[in-house]
């Protein structure tokens, strides 16, 4: 058995009953196999060995007080991946699905995708398993400084600096960076995704959508076409999704479809985005109330939403929510490019039904990589008690996108799997953080 096969196995064994870590690392040590088994150094020095194993996990309970007075419990969680090209960095998920194999595969991804951005920022991911749908504000903000009031001793500006994620957006990001300066007495960039008026970044809130669709510009781009006058299909409707239909749409592009965990809308006219943030950010409804605005849209409850004929996919909701059967419907539509907003939407057999048919397909690990970049920039700008202009993040971000799209496109080139993204993105990412860890020794 390989070098790379038999520390996969291995893992596994000693990480039972994970699968969704189970997921991230097949895909992955898979696709590195040839790479790092021609390079003895790798084995010698221990690497994949180390790569898969957390530098710390904690665990613990939030205890918080609802609205009737009684005390409620839930689990909270902090993975502390790989530091070797930087402090931890990834986001705070709170949802009820939320548990450590999933934020053990979140943190094992968020380590390639920090790489790849170029910033100096390690791999972590965090969470919780509290659902914040139906809470008030007040229970929101109790749970949010009971869960900080354990963190807040792991974490620092130059430690781990957590973002938000599914569930946590500005309200929450601020509610938890309040308790964190009160137990501290510091005011530091120990959080990204702030708000403006405490050290934000203008663009942080686009940054992940408006990413996606600037790497899937460039992917067209350099195949001799473009997002001008296509058909796309977006999942989700959280941020990732509306800012992606923005970009897409300044772009060229009609956006046809969104979707939330209950259904989705389909609009033949192309999506109101108007309509669409009045319904999220301010009613923080569900989608089918798009139809109240526009009659001749179509709701339909469930899944489905890649049966939609479109030339573009962008799945920007969650994990594993696009599968074979999914991959196959779109390929059968004349899909020419799939790029992923959220972390590791498509299944590993979708992925493989993309690159059997030659679909230009983009790994969340590169496609997404812009919201976790940008927020490497608003630690830059925290660092240095300045900020900068929309337009200059934006376009530092663009620049960001275009350059991970032309290393994964090159890596995937030496290894002999052009326009294979997948490889691509894994062997580039990897190669970064092998060179930090051996450089540091045995740590």
């Amino acid at each position: 058995m390989s070098y790379t096969m038999n520390v996969l196995q291995k893992a596994k064994e000693r990480n039972p009953n994970e699968p969704e870590f189970h997921q991230a690392m097949t895909e992955i040590l898979t696709t590195l196999q040839p790479f790092v088994d021609a390079r003895p150094e790798y084995e010698n020095a221990g690497i994949l060995e180390r790569l898969v194993e957390p530098e710390r996990i904690l665990m613990f309970r939030v205890p918080w007080v609802d609205d009737n007075g009684k005390i409620r419990v839930n689990k909270g969680y902090r993975v502390q991946f790989n530091s070797a090209i930087g402090p931890y960095k990834g986001g705070i998920r709170f949802h009820p699905s939320v548990c450590l194999s999933i934020i053990k595969f979140l943190g094992f991804e968020q380590i390639f995708k920090n790489s790849l951005t170029g910033q100096p920022i390690g791999g972590g991911k965090g969470g919780a398993d509290f659902d914040p749908k139906g809470k008030s504000d007040r229970e929101i903000m109790a749970f949010c400084q009971s869960f900080m009031t354990e963190l807040f001793r792991h974490i620092g500006s130059d430690t781990d600096v957590p973002a938000g994620d599914i569930g946590v957006g500005g309200r929450e990001v601020g509610y938890m960076y309040g308790q964190y300066k009160r137990l501290t007495n510091r005011f530091e960039g120990v959080f990204t995704g702030k708000g403006l008026t405490y050290g934000g970044s203008l663009a942080r809130t686009e940054a992940t959508g408006y990413g996606l669709v600037y790497f899937t510009d460039e992917m067209l781009r350099q195949h001799g076409d473009s997002l001008k006058d296509k058909t796309a299909v977006v999942s989700g409707s959280g941020n990732v999704a509306i800012y992606a239909t923005k970009k897409a749409q300044q772009l060229g592009s009609k956006v046809v479809a969104l979707s939330d965990s209950n259904g989705y809308i389909y609009d033949v006219d192309g999506i109101d985005l108007a309509v669409v943030k009045e319904i999220k950010d301010v009613r923080r409804g569900r989608i089918s109330e798009y139809k109240n605005y526009k009659p001749n849209a179509v709701y339909t409850e469930g899944k489905g939403i890649w049966n939609i004929k479109c030339d573009i996919a962008l799945p920007c909701a969650t994990q594993n929510e696009l599968n074979e059967n999914d991959a196959e419907a779109l390929v059968n539509n004349g899909c020419i490019a799939v790029c992923e907003g959220a972390n590791m939407p498509s299944t590993l057999e979708a992925t493989e039904v993309f690159l059997r048919n030659k679909i230009l397909f983009a790994p969340g690990k590169a496609a997404n990589a812009g919201g976790v970049a940008t927020s490497a920039l608003e630690m830059c700008q925290n660092s240095m008690r300045t900020s900068w202009t929309f337009d200059e993040v934006d376009q530092k971000l663009k620049g960001i996108m275009v350059n991970i799209y032309n290393n994964v496109s090159s890596a995937a080139k030496e290894a002999g799997h052009e326009d294979n993204f997948v490889v691509g993105a894994n062997i580039a990412g990897f190669k970064k953080i092998a060179a930090a860890m051996m450089a540091q020794g045995a740590v």
